[in-house]
């Protein structure tokens, strides 16, 4: 089929199954409806994500499922599973599978034949930090800066939030002794991204029936252990509240300026005048 110069191939890539529909849902579902090809590709299968005991053998395929799920909601054309170890929030150094004690540049070269074979324009990892500093989402963006060095992919954006808004949240819930107020490996202090840094507010309203379903296909991340999870509150926000939550996403494209939120993903792009990756390759026909 020939491709226009306003279609773009939209590689998002990412650490377990959830992280998707969480942190990129809404672009993705954006993209696709916009004609866009959406390809999503996962680390690994999540398998040491939240879990009851009678689940726990079989996680790792039954989030895979959940992840094509939430693929299909969000209108992605593949899904790819690279098939590394999750390596959790507190990793042993000593151990050789989990995707964090990898070599980033064999990872990066795995992920940069998928972007040269996809002709990926885009590319979405995590910002420095890994958001809230899980380690393997530090690794995505290792590996995700170095594979798109690779693979001349043009435009790379990291998903985040504003840093300071969440680490407020983390202090008064370890203040208050949540759990959760403790669960940034790299401290409050080093969260998501700075907002003078943020280059992308990206409205996603329009997608957000898609973004709630995608994440709800989650469930074993909803109901995992012996009490309500954070996702399945999340899904069952009543949708004025869901879209003041979740009805922007925010970016950080690798190498641009600032000074304005763009809520065009493909902004670049087009200002560059850069052609999508079939057409600069001659491939158009």
């Amino acid at each position: 089929m020939t491709r226009t110069r306003q279609q773009f191939t939209l590689v998002s890539f990412h650490a377990h199954p959830d992280d998707e529909a969480l942190l990129t849902g809404g672009l993705l579902a954006r993209s696709a409806a916009e004609g866009h090809r959406v390809v999503l590709v996962t680390a690994t299968a999540g398998e040491r994500g939240l879990a009851d005991d009678r689940e726990r053998e079989g996680l790792a395929a039954l989030r895979m499922v959940e992840l094509a799920a939430s693929a299909e909601v969000l209108g992605c054309a593949r899904v790819v599973a690279l098939g590394y170890a999750d390596s959790g929030l507190h990793p042993d150094p000593a151990d050789p599978t989990s995707f964090v004690n990898q070599d980033v540049a064999r990872c990066a070269e795995e992920l940069a034949q998928l972007l040269r074979q996809e002709r990926a324009d885009v590319l979405t990892i995590y910002d420095a930090n890994g958001g809230y500093g899980h380690p393997d989402h530090v690794q995505v963006h290792r590996v995700g800066l170095l594979a798109a060095r690779l693979a001349e992919t043009p435009v790379v954006l990291e998903a985040t939030v504003p840093g300071r808004a969440f680490t407020s949240v983390l202090r008064a819930l370890a203040f208050l002794g949540h759990p959760v107020g403790g669960s940034a490996p790299l401290g409050t202090d080093r969260v998501f991204s700075h907002p003078r840094v943020i280059t992308h507010r990206v409205r996603v309203r329009g997608a957000l029936l898609q973004k709630r379903a995608a994440m709800a296909a989650h469930g074993s991340q909803r109901r995992g252990g012996n009490e309500r999870r954070a996702m399945d509150r999340f899904v069952r926000l009543p949708l004025p509240i869901f879209w003041l939550v979740f009805g922007r996403e925010w970016y950080v494209e690798h190498g641009r300026e600032a000074p304005d939120r763009l809520d065009d993903p493909f902004a670049s792009l087009r200002s560059r005048q850069i052609r999508p990756w079939r057409t600069r390759a001659g491939l158009d026909s």
